[in-house]
């Protein structure tokens, strides 16, 4: 694809993993990220905020699987532009180098 070319996907999610949870939370909450507290079911605590733009940002805790060079991007698609075409809704594909993705169809 070219510097130039157009497309109507955006990013949607990007998930930082860290070593430092609290001072990556202060951090980012200092350049002026509302940052709030989460935890999903038995998952680990975690911090989330979105920006107007709708993109999701969140901090996560770094692990063995997960260390804190990972990074997890969210895109929003539309499905049926894709091979195969995917039905409205949230999919979690691998790339190439095994990073999960996450794709939010249309």
């Amino acid at each position: 694809m070219s510097p130039t070319a157009t497309t109507t996907a955006r990013i949607a999610l990007m998930v930082f993993y860290t070593d430092h949870l609290e001072d990556c939370r202060a951090f980012y909450t200092d350049l002026g990220l509302p940052f709030v507290r989460e935890q999903h079911g038995n998952g680990p605590v975690h911090y989330a905020t979105t920006l107007p733009d709708g993109t999701v940002i969140e901090l996560y805790p770094a692990t063995a699987q997960r260390p804190a060079s990972s990074t997890r991007l969210g895109f929003t698609v539309d499905g049926q532009t894709l091979t195969p075409p995917l039905a409205p809704g949230r999919h979690v594909v691998k790339d190439p180098d095994g990073r999960m993705v996450e794709l939010y169809t249309t």
